[in-house]
């Protein structure tokens, strides 16, 4: 790890284009993992389905694995000891049921140990016309809870991909103290094209918050297509680094006293009031509540 101040760090994040072999994809991802530790990252991170990118329910099911002796796991915990960083694996696929998955981040410290696991709150069930549409609910679980990560130089607060649309998750990681939040991601192409750049930066801009957001990119083996891009944006909302839509490693020095600095100046996150929505001209108010 390198010898930065207490809130300053070098964050890398791995693009890719996972196909539909997990051995296939780990190697890929090691391999860019590595260079992003080569490059003196602290952090690295990949994007959402970092294992497998498999519409097949029945493919998927097959080579999806529990978390306990899972092989891609124990590579990655591997990766993240040899080359001492904070390893986040975007998310993975990991059996918890028959027929259940989990989408799960994982946040692995430089000595090995797992510091994390967020399983994806939001599930992506869309009909985006063309006859593109997905149904993530089918296969996987939406995990319970919000989940906030303890680095050495502040709160990671963790999201994954379709998270990314509900802006009350990310506030209340930053009301929760998260200085930097994640949205790794499997965007597609047609979303991406149209939101990716302006929800990133909405995010950020709303919680003073750095935004790591690595993403897949390009046109997979199963026939997806990703947008790629992958973001790391200042809590001012400023583009500090991203990638094409080719596999590649994006960096970007972060420092979390930034952080302080945008939120003294804006502190919005302490200005929250109670409200009440009332339809105009109605005979009795909506019981709607907000904050």
């Amino acid at each position: 790890m390198s010898s930065r101040s207490k809130t300053a760090f070098r964050a890398a994040l791995v693009q890719m284009r996972a196909g539909r072999s997990v051995e296939r994809n780990v190697a890929d991802a090691v391999s860019l993992i590595n260079e992003a530790a080569d490059r003196g990252a602290d952090y690295v991170q990949t994007p959402e389905c970092t294992t497998l990118m498999e519409l097949d329910q029945a493919r998927l099911m097959a080579e999806t694995k529990p978390e306990d002796g899972n092989v891609a796991l124990a590579a990655f915990i591997d990766a993240a000891r040899k080359r001492k960083i904070w390893l986040h694996i975007g998310s993975m696929a990991v059996k918890v049921g028959e027929r259940r998955l989990a989408n799960r981040t994982y946040v692995i410290a430089p000595d090995g140990a797992i510091a994390a696991r967020y399983d994806k709150i939001h599930m992506f069930d869309v009909d985006l016309g063309g006859g593109e549409s997905y149904s993530e609910s089918v296969n996987y679980q939406a995990g319970p809870s919000a989940i906030i990560a303890e680095l050495p130089w502040g709160r990671l607060g963790l999201t994954i991909c379709y998270d990314l649309r509900f802006p009350a998750l990310h506030r209340a990681l930053a009301k929760a103290g998260a200085k930097f939040i994640t949205a790794p991601a499997a965007f597609t192409r047609t979303t991406g094209e149209a939101h990716w750049h302006t929800l990133l930066k909405a995010r950020a801009i709303e919680t003073g918050a750095y935004i790591l957001a690595a993403d897949q990119g390009g046109r997979h083996e199963n026939g997806r297509e990703t947008f790629g891009h992958s973001l790391i944006i200042s809590p001012w909302g400023e583009v500090l680094a991203e990638a094409g839509v080719d596999p590649e490693v994006v960096v970007a020095d972060i420092d979390g006293a930034y952080v302080d600095q945008v939120r003294r100046k804006l502190p919005s996150l302490t200005h929250d009031r109670d409200f009440d929505v009332v339809v105009a001209n109605s005979k009795a108010p909506s019981l709607v509540h907000g904050s």
